[in-house]
């Protein structure tokens, strides 16, 4: 799909399956979104989700970090990155720390989504945790990446009813569709709000 005139240019970060990066696709083919995609990266060369991208025309980039220090990794990561004049990084499903210089120089420019109603259960785990917990309602989070963990603004959250019978892997798949739904309408509101500053 060519690149909408006016959109912010997106750069999506993964490791996993690109579930997200779908969602993010599929909702971005209205005329009047506020982004585009313009890269996929990874570090994980064999990710399901470059396989995603492929099919649906977003150019990518994979590297496996084994064997790098996370800051040299970042680097080249970043590089890539400005090399397709990205103005905000998406992370979805990308399983692994962001250096404190990568973060720096992106600041107030990455999202993430995560898999809890944040600032309950940062980290791994979140749905194994809310059912330990008792809780009556689990969800998804998008958020603001900061140098600590799960830890940046909240700027979406949609909520899931934890059921009688819920495991961690029934309740993550209830989770995984919101997701798909809080993603890209988050991201879109976010982009809108960046280009309404531009001008």
């Amino acid at each position: 799909m060519a690149e909408a005139k006016g959109r912010i240019r997106v750069g999506v970060l993964l490791s996993g399956r690109g579930t997200n990066l779908a969602a993010l696709s599929e909702y971005r083919r209205r005329q009047d979104r506020a982004y585009d995609l313009v890269l996929a990266a990874s570090n994980v060369p064999e990710a399901r989700g470059l396989v995603v991208a492929r099919t649906l025309g977003i150019p990518i980039w994979a590297k496996s970090h084994k064997g790098m220090e996370r800051a040299a990794f970042d680097r080249l990561l970043d590089a890539e990155l400005r090399r397709h004049d990205v103005e905000v990084v998406a992370l979805a499903g990308y399983m692994r720390l962001l250096s404190p210089e990568f973060i720096a120089a992106w600041e107030g420019r990455i999202l993430n989504i995560h898999p809890s109603l944040l600032p309950l259960y940062k980290g791994l785990d979140t749905h194994a945790r809310a059912l330990a917990a008792g809780d009556m309602w689990a969800g998804c989070s998008v958020h603001v990446v900061t140098d600590a963990l799960d830890d940046g603004p909240v700027i979406a959250q949609a909520r899931v009813r934890i059921r009688e019978r819920d495991s961690a892997e029934t309740l993550a798949a209830r989770v995984l569709e919101e997701e798909h739904k809080l993603y890209p309408q988050a991201l879109d509101e976010f982009c809108a709000t960046l280009r309404g500053q531009a001008r």
